[in-house]
């Protein structure tokens, strides 16, 4: 872990580097060649093994700024005098968000286009996912037999006070039910929720490890959480207690009930609109989906590559093998605000 004094230069170095490239543009002054400016809600853990990767490679320099919240505000702030090249986030929602308010510019690439499935990137290229999160079911070892489940068979009775899951609310969850409006229609996924809710052994909330814990405790037999928290917690990672967590539990990749396969989420990255090193943007971004630095995202925090062939870190490896639902990303945006609006119709999280 970083300590205070680290974060404190950390955030110093890059308010000075925001500052000073600022300043050169204003004075009219060309952007030094070889460097790359990146904005980014992601731990410095999983970046700057990337970035120290990339600039081996290429010798390009890779400077950045950790912007914990607000980095598409902030980026509109500053406008075209921004420094910023790429911009990368986690959630789909917030690559998509960045490109609704006109922060990205589209990007034509073979090398991307090839190495990224089209359902896990924008149709015009204004951004790209370069890591997956699996949304699945974390089961009792004891108490639940079943080999294979479906999201939908989460709101079966036979799950009466046995389900347990974070805020219907928050993004990962918001993003599971957009798939069921998108593949079944809003009256279906507001039934299929409010089963879910009736299911329920606590009120829905805490955080997805707390699912796990609550397992392990008796208290639920099912719940739904991202996979690469397996990772977190059985690599010790999160500290000896959560390792018993998250042996207690056994992980199942459901899909919906057409079978087409796991709902997934993504971090990614987009060249912004007003890169001032936008051809080094593309080599960085053109890298983060190549072999090496794919494997990188795997063991560094045991995310899904989205290059195909590239291997999952071996404790994911042993969930089984992955079949992310083919629905286009784009396609479960468009109805994550109606997703919201159902929580609340049907009272999820009270």
């Amino acid at each position: 872990m970083l300590s205070l004094t680290r974060l404190i230069q950390g955030a110093a170095a890059a308010a000075l580097l925001a500052t000073t490239t600022l300043s050169a543009q204003a004075a009219g002054e060309v952007q030094a060649p070889g460097e790359v400016n990146v904005y980014t809600t992601r731990e410095p853990g999983l970046i700057q093994p990337l970035l120290d990767s990339f600039s081996k490679e290429t010798g390009i320099k890779a400077n950045v700024i950790f912007v914990k919240e607000g980095l598409a505000e902030r980026v509109a702030t500053e406008g075209a005098n921004s420094p910023a090249d790429l911009l990368s986030v986690v959630d789909f929602g917030n690559l998509i968000e960045l490109a609704d308010r006109g922060l990205t510019q589209p990007i034509q690439s073979a090398v991307l286009e090839e190495a990224i499935p089209a359902n896990l990137r924008d149709a015009d290229g204004q951004w790209f996912g370069l890591s997956m999160r699996a949304r699945v079911i974390y089961a009792s070892k004891d108490r639940v037999t079943d080999e294979t489940l479906t999201y939908e068979d989460l709101a079966d009775p036979r799950f009466k006070g046995k389900v347990c899951i974070r805020s219907g609310q928050h993004p990962y969850n918001t993003s599971l039910i957009a798939a069921v409006i998108a593949k079944d229609g809003p009256d279906a996924a507001k039934e299929w929720l409010g089963g879910v809710k009736e299911n329920l052994a606590r009120k829905a909330g805490g955080g997805d490890r707390d699912v796990a814990r609550d397992i392990l405790a008796n208290l639920c037999d099912v719940g739904v959480a991202n996979s690469y928290y397996v990772g977190l917690m059985r690599s010790g990672k999160g500290g000896p207690e959560q390792v018993e967590w998250g042996n207690a539990i056994r992980v199942i990749l459901p899909t919906f009930k057409d079978k087409a396969g796991t709902h997934v989420n993504v971090s990614g990255a987009a060249v912004a609109k007003n890169a001032p090193n936008k051809e080094n943007a593309v080599k960085l971004l053109e890298f983060l989906a190549s072999e090496p630095a794919q494997e990188i995202y795997a063991k560094a925090n045991f995310e899904y590559p989205v290059r195909a062939g590239v291997a999952a870190d071996p404790i994911i490896a042993e969930l089984g093998t992955l079949t992310v639902d083919p629905l286009p990303l784009t396609s479960v945006a468009k109805e994550r605000k109606q997703a919201s609006e159902l929580v609340d119709v049907v009272g999820f999280d009270g």
